[in-house]
């Protein structure tokens, strides 16, 4: 088997799903950004020159068309650059795309796939550096992907280009360059089912996206403690796989949450909440969460470093947990 990034897993992704469809088109051609995996994009204008756009430097318009596109019968890709630029579309994004279906009583789709770069980048200061997927979570009707490594994000954008919702697929600029050995059989990956990174016997661990490495690593650090920790990753926000985190937790009764977010009505405070709500008999200890500090993202970089979801932070948190008392497991099973 060889070995590939996620920068060139998304790549193929699209270069596959429009060889498949021809209403699979590109609108903005930069969707692996500034750095340097930005030329592996030119194979799609080079191959599909009549179905790549580049529109204006206008996210509300860019999302806009789109939407329309969509509407029309299409099945666009559409990158709206930086995460923090989708709040420049977003009355484009919940307030069209999302309730188009709803709105028109099933009559009108828009399988639309949105795309960005999301989260602390490095360097991006608060206003390049803000975790959308939690505030699109509390907007219904469009799913959430959350891609960690590149097997994963080729499928997962492949579902995205059949569905016959809006979807958006986060991607984050630090995995680009992250690579795994590349399957010999490439196949969409269905929404809403979780994959076990790692499988453990003492504490459940749930993370997204960028924060799916750190949780290996610590798993790997607790191991060494004889610490037995099960990696979960999401994978889709919306549908969510409550059922996997569930049974993990029946067997571990320990739940630590991991999210690049702000901690305050974040993801990994949704998280918590839904399994205490849904897993509270199952559960040994009180769950604990690693997420980002409630404060704008410092442009320095040591400041930036401050209260990001590291393998030591998970670390700490898993042995907090493992030391916390609750209801003995055997009470109150849902």
């Amino acid at each position: 088997m060889t070995s590939w990034t996620y920068a060139e897993a998304l790549v193929a992704a699209l270069m596959d799903a429009m060889a498949d469809d021809p209403a699979v088109c590109l609108i903005g051609s930069s969707p692996l950004g500034l750095g340097p995996q930005r030329p592996m994009t030119n194979r799609i204008r080079e191959a599909y020159p009549d179905r790549v756009t580049d529109p204006p430097t206008s996210e509300a318009a860019t999302a806009a068309l789109g939407t329309g596109a969509a509407m029309a019968g299409m099945r666009p890709f559409v990158d709206l650059g930086t995460g923090s630029f989708s709040f420049l579309a977003w009355s484009q994004l919940v307030n069209e795309a999302a309730v188009a279906r709803y709105m028109s009583g099933g009559r009108v789709s828009a399988p639309v796939t949105f795309h960005c770069l999301e989260g602390v980048r490095g360097g991006g200061a608060p206003q390049h550096s803000h975790s959308v997927h939690g505030m699109l979570w509390n907007a219904p009707g469009i799913e959430i992907v959350l891609p960690s490594c590149a097997g994963d994000a080729y499928g997962l954008i492949r579902q995205a280009l059949v569905s016959d919702n809006p979807t958006y697929v986060m991607s984050h600029a630090k995995l680009l360059a992250g690579s795994e050995e590349r399957p010999d059989v490439l196949a969409p990956i269905p929404f809403g089912r979780a994959r076990v990174r790692r499988v453990g016997d003492d504490v459940t661990v749930v993370a997204l996206s960028v924060t799916v490495p750190a949780a290996l690593a610590a798993a790997e650090m607790l191991a060494e403690e004889g610490i037995s920790a099960e990696v979960i990753d999401p994978r889709t926000l919306v549908p969510f796989d409550s059922a996997t985190i569930l049974a993990s937790i029946a067997r571990t009764g320990r739940l630590v949450v991991v999210d690049e977010a702000p901690l305050q009505g974040g993801p990994a405070s949704v998280i918590a909440g839904m399994m205490a709500d849904l897993g509270f008999g199952y559960l040994r200890a009180p769950i604990a969460r690693v997420a980002r500090p409630d404060t704008p993202v410092a442009f320095a970089a040591g400041l930036e470093a401050v209260g990001q979801p590291t393998a030591e932070r998970v670390v700490a948190a898993v042995r907090r947990v493992m030391g916390g008392t609750c209801l003995p497991v055997s009470i109150a099973r849902p």
